[in-house]
Formats: C-alpha cells, sequence, structure tokens
C-alpha cells in the first residue's frame, strides 16, 4: 500500500453540531473545506452512511454545466 500524500490529500471529519445533529465535512490537507453534508443527521450511523455515499458515489461522478 502506498503512503498518502499528506499535501494533496483530504480527510472526512465527522462532528456534532449544537444541536445535537450529526455533519461531515471534507477537509483538504491545507485546511479548507471542499464539501459538507448539507444536512445534520440524527444518528452518527447515519451521518458515516452519508460519508460512504459520497464516497462511492462521486469518485467516477460526470461534470455536467448547465446552460444560462
Amino acid at each position: 500500500m502506498a503512503a498518502r500524500d499528506e499535501r494533496n490529500s483530504a480527510k472526512f471529519e465527522l462532528f456534532e453540531d449544537r444541536s445535537g445533529q450529526y455533519r461531515w465535512r471534507l477537509v483538504h490537507s491545507n485546511g479548507n473545506i471542499i464539501a459538507d453534508s448539507g444536512e445534520g443527521y440524527a444518528t452518527k450511523q447515519k451521518a458515516k452512511q452519508g460519508i460512504e455515499s459520497v464516497k462511492q458515489n462521486a469518485s467516477d461522478a460526470e461534470v455536467v454545466e448547465e446552460e444560462p
């Protein structure tokens, strides 16, 4: 297994917000937030499922440009 290049890596952060909901955000190693859950989840397990869904579905997602 190859080592990850820390300069070009990102991590998912899972956290509980002020209202007791669980959320995630994808953070680049430079600290910039790349994406977030956009919604709170009632359980940590549901938030983890959201992360897994992004991992599985976004790796090959096509880019579609909308016309004005």
